[in-house]
């Protein structure tokens, strides 16, 4: 079954003017489509485009020119409706210090007009993991449930789409684990999920796809495995008995570094070469293998080799 978009843009293009220089395009004619109930990663160096996207979305930049469609809606036909079909989850934490979860979320839903009947604000604490404070000041609550807070706040008006822009940043790592299984459990029932992040391995363990921006522009846009499998050098370390120098010529572009504990590791491209071919090259020159091990490479990997240009 096909399914939907959660959200369209084309041609979208924000071009802000500096007085003194030219101007700069943040976002670069950007074409990009978000599945119904997929999380989706939005990657990028710092001024790649992606805080420009999102506050387009959430309607605080106007955008040049191009579409933006989020769920069925198009942002200059419906702005209204477009703001209710997603939940922005901000990065920086900015709670009333003397509210309670649980006034903070009435707060919210009577200013989206949302009738007392129809509030799920319960509900929604407990997706965050939040029951237990439901009544505790905001300034008593940790930074990890201050974030989950940020997250509950932003879905009082039940988006189908939430963003989540840079969620675990300063978050310590076992509220970090906390907060993916919360997104997680969202998605499970049904929520579409963008997420920015500059951790790469959140990126990998999160998202089924991945679109990159680089300056303004969308370098790439794959699913996550596909985007892994681009990585094109390998690196094995071999522990040996003793080191014995391999002569370069005919190494065919393997790549072999020593080091004084014993230690090979070796660097070689995975298309052209086998594993068997370098454990002879190191086997032939009277080297004995005592261990292996091997990198396989990250998303780090992958990034860094799409936006060095």
């Amino acid at each position: 079954m096909n399914k939907k978009n959660a959200l369209k843009v084309e041609k979208l293009t924000k071009i802000y003017s500096k007085k003194s220089s030219n101007e700069v395009k943040a976002l670069n004619s950007l074409n990009l489509e978000v599945k119904e109930g997929e999380i989706f990663g939005l990657l990028g160096p710092n001024g790649a485009g992606k805080t420009t996207f999102l506050n387009i979305l959430a309607g605080t930049v106007i955008k040049n020119s191009g579409k933006v469609n989020v769920w069925g809606h198009d942002l200059d036909q419906n702005p209204r409706q477009v703001r209710s079909s997603i939940g922005i989850v901000p990065q920086e934490i900015n709670l009333d210090a003397f509210f309670s979860p649980k006034n903070l979320l009435e707060l919210q839903a009577g200013l989206y007009g949302i009738a007392k009947k129809d509030r799920i604000t319960d509900t929604i604490l407990k997706l965050v993991s939040l029951e237990k404070q439901a009544n505790a000041y905001a300034r008593s609550l940790s930074g990890g449930m201050k974030r989950r807070l940020l997250i509950a706040k932003a879905m009082v008006h039940r988006p189908p789409i939430l963003v989540l822009d840079e969620p675990t940043a300063g978050v310590d790592v076992q509220l970090r684990q906390n907060l993916w299984n919360n997104v997680r459990e969202l998605n499970k029932q049904g929520v579409t999920i963008i997420l920015t992040t500059h951790l790469m391995y959140e990126a990998e363990e999160m998202c089924n796809r991945i679109a990159i921006l680089n300056k303004g522009n969308l370098v790439t846009l794959d699913t996550t495995s596909n985007l892994l499998d681009r990585i094109k050098t390998k690196k094995i370390i071999f522990k040996v008995n003793k080191i014995i120098n391999i002569d370069s010529n005919h190494l065919n572009g393997i790549k072999f570094f020593y080091k004084s504990n014993n230690q090979v590791t070796v660097l070689y491209e995975r298309k052209k070469h086998k594993i068997d071919e370098i454990i002879s090259k190191i086997k032939n020159v009277g080297m004995e293998i005592n261990d292996i091990s091997t990198d396989e490479g990250d998303l780090e990997d992958v990034f860094i080799d799409l936006t060095k240009g």
